[in-house]
């Protein structure tokens, strides 16, 4: 990831206080303007430069009232559990879409893949593959994208949608498949992944979102449609293990997979384990993205492998190690 030279300083409102939100605030930061980065509490993981805010996001005139004048917010906002999405989507959508027609600042989303269904003939997912939602979450996600990018054709408010595959980066932790394992790892021990080990699967580092929601937002040009964070060619979570083991000096350890019968048994007795049952097939299966409509429009590239690797690893280890 390449930071651009500060420019004249402006207002931008990130959302959400989770690692994608703090990447972009610090990436933001770092590009010399004021950032205010809001969540529900204001409090956590300090960003330097960073002002930090309570809000409640589903109240749309306080959420006004905070964005009023700045160059662009960002929605990098999750419900409090996948259990959640149902009741805690629908009101932060409403309140985003609100002050962007009110404000008139672009309105950036940060979005997943949970839309599209399983792979057709191994090729690539990209922007304009047919959204086949397998679940609530599908369905919820991709509808909120396309709401927002339609009330941009018409008018009413300016709007970019970007889509990523898992997160890989430092500070990420249990919040991420790629990067839950590394205590594992580094103690030695059997890494346990969910679906196939042995399966093709893009990961999205966690800077290069944040280098991407910074310039789309940026870029009138850019506005109006869907783009792919940039993103690596594909790992398999076994070649994955190996190289955070190597990247820790560790021996590389077992990797052993959780039967999906087995899977699916416990998501019977447990609303968590159905919620990730129910996308579990982006791991037993293939699951490849083709960000390569962004770098040839936008001239961004995902920072190399071996870069993030070493970040990843590093920088998910307990305090103590």
């Amino acid at each position: 990831m390449t930071i651009p030279p500060p420019s004249a300083a402006t207002k931008h409102v990130v959302i959400g206080a989770g690692p994608a939100g703090r990447a972009t605030a610090k990436y933001l930061q770092a590009q010399g303007h004021h950032v205010i980065l809001a969540s529900r509490t204001g409090t956590g993981h300090e960003v330097a430069g960073v002002h930090r805010v309570p809000l409640d996001a589903t109240d749309s005139n306080a959420l006004t009232a905070l964005v009023d004048g700045a160059a662009a917010m960002y929605n990098c906002m999750n419900p409090t559990a996948y259990t959640r999405w149902a009741q805690e989507w629908p009101p932060l959508h409403r309140a985003l879409m609100h002050t962007a027609r009110a404000t008139g600042t672009v309105l950036v989303t940060l979005s997943n893949l949970y839309m599209y269904g399983p792979m057709r003939h191994h090729a690539p997912i990209t922007p304009d593959t047919a959204e086949e939602p397998q679940d609530t979450k599908g369905d919820i996600r991709g509808r909120m994208d396309r709401e927002t990018l339609q009330a941009h054709q018409s008018g009413a408010l300016r709007a970019v949608v970007v889509r990523a595959s898992d997160f890989i980066g430092p500070e990420l932790g249990d919040n991420g498949h790629a990067t839950r394992n590394i205590p594992t790892i580094a103690a030695g021990r059997t890494v346990r992944v969910i679906g196939s080990a042995d399966q093709p699967h893009s990961w999205t580092n966690i800077d290069d979102v944040a280098a991407i929601l910074a310039t789309v937002a940026a870029r009138d040009d850019a506005h109006g449609r869907i783009w792919f964070a940039p993103t690596n060619p594909p790992v398999t979570q076994r070649e994955l293990t190996g190289d955070l083991a190597r990247a820790l000096n560790r021996p590389v350890p077992k990797v052993t997979a959780m039967p999906q019968p087995l899977l699916r048994l416990l998501a019977k007795v447990s609303p968590m384990l159905r919620e990730l049952h129910s996308i579990s097939y982006q791991f037993a299966n293939p699951w490849v993205i083709d960000s390569s409509a962004t770098t040839q429009a936008l001239g961004l590239h995902p920072t190399d492998w071996e870069t993030i690797i070493q970040q990843a690893a590093h920088g998910n280890l307990p305090q103590s190690s």
